[in-house]
């Protein structure tokens, strides 16, 4: 009952806390014989890492992983990894102060009643510092993928402050600090988050995750359903308040002959879709087309402004969060959605080949 593991056949679940020793996770279910060390995860880790830029937070992690179990001489060897990041740069002290507090927009008040005791440093459990762990765990996703399926996400929204799709420009992304693929609009949140951040308040943000190389059938009817795993995986990241899957909510606007992905026929017997507002998903099941999904992430709930809230004595108080804490929580939720995705599309894989080991590889149909 402790909920602290993911997935079916690629199943992870991660252990520690924001200012604890250490943070970890044991994956299960890798397959055996894949070339797995360090330094295939490490790029991923350091992608999440805080401390790169002054629109996040000020906490300097290396987020070195070690990797304790599950791999010989390079090679996964099919039972479990175990993997670990060191926690050097805590400051406790800090959260003193709201030891017998609770912080609005926080789990500070539910973990109390759930469990009667909490660990208020940094949120213990519930800090975003757990997604680490997510992200390490999404870079052996990746590798029992394979290279052929391609995971890669973005930042398209930050306040009111949206994208031109237009402009979309996926090697924009190593370019600025906020995985945005419209340089001219990166350049407008750099400006938007530096006051938002000079004020000591935050701001939330949109960011989607596309999947390309992704095979089709993964998923199953009706309670199996990959559209249904990625919303939960998604939903599960600190902050997530939306996860909508092609066009989402926006599809409520469209009739039926606008919103459906119509079909053509290839000579070589394959299938072309004339559209993908189902975001790569049908009925569960994916189509080999690009799988896109889109989730929101609230405004980072520990800001400077005084807020009104109730302390462990039952007493009205003032609240103001001290500490290093990002603006935008959202910029840094990018790889942890990617990892997120990677883990879910790993499990169906598998669970896939299991179920139906001869499937095609591509969309095939037979011409009469």
């Amino acid at each position: 009952m402790s909920h602290n593991s993911f997935g079916h056949l690629f199943r992870f679940t991660t252990w520690g806390e924001s200012h604890g020793p250490a943070i970890g996770c044991v994956v299960d279910g890798c397959p055996p014989g894949l070339s797995l060390t360090e330094a295939d995860i490490q790029p991923w880790l350091d992608r999440r890492r805080p401390g790169q830029s002054k629109f996040t937070t000020q906490r300097q992690e290396p987020d070195q992983v070690r990797i304790l179990s599950g791999v010989f001489e390079g090679l996964t060897t099919g039972t479990a990894i175990g993997m670990m990041i060191e926690n050097t740069d805590q400051r406790s002290r800090d959260y003193a102060a709201i030891s017998q507090q609770f912080r609005p927009g926080h789990a500070d008040l539910t973990y109390d009643l759930k469990y009667g005791v909490r660990d208020y440093r940094g949120g213990g459990r519930s800090s975003a510092r757990e997604t680490a762990m997510r992200v390490a765990a999404g870079g052996v996703a990746r590798k029992v993928l394979g290279p052929d399926i391609r995971i890669r996400g973005a930042l398209v929204q930050i306040g009111p402050h949206r994208i031109d799709r237009s402009r979309w420009d996926w090697a924009a992304l190593d370019d600025n600090p906020f995985f945005c693929p419209d340089p001219v609009m990166a350049a407008e949140w750099e400006t938007y988050v530096a006051a938002v951040r000079k004020a000591g308040s935050s701001v939330g943000a949109v960011i989607e995750i596309v999947a390309e190389g992704v095979p089709p059938g993964l998923g199953a009817p009706i309670y199996g359903k990959l559209d249904s795993d990625l919303a939960a995986a998604l939903m599960s990241i600190n902050a997530v308040k939306g996860v909508e899957i092609g066009d989402g909510f926006a599809s409520a606007e469209l009739q039926g002959e606008d919103n459906a992905d119509e079909m053509r026929m290839r000579p070589d017997g394959g299938v072309d879709f004339l559209s993908n507002h189902a975001g790569g998903i049908l009925g569960g099941i994916s189509t080999s087309q690009p799988i896109v999904a889109r989730f929101a992430v609230k405004p980072t709930s520990s800001i400077l402004t005084p807020k009104r809230s109730v302390d462990r004595t039952g007493h009205d108080i003032d609240v103001s969060t001290k500490g290093r804490h990002d603006p935008c929580v959202g910029i840094r939720a990018v790889p942890v959605g990617e990892a997120m995705v990677a883990c879910v599309l790993a499990d169906h894989l598998m669970r896939h080949r299991a179920q139906v080991p001869d499937a095609p590889t591509h969309i095939r149909l037979p011409r009469n």
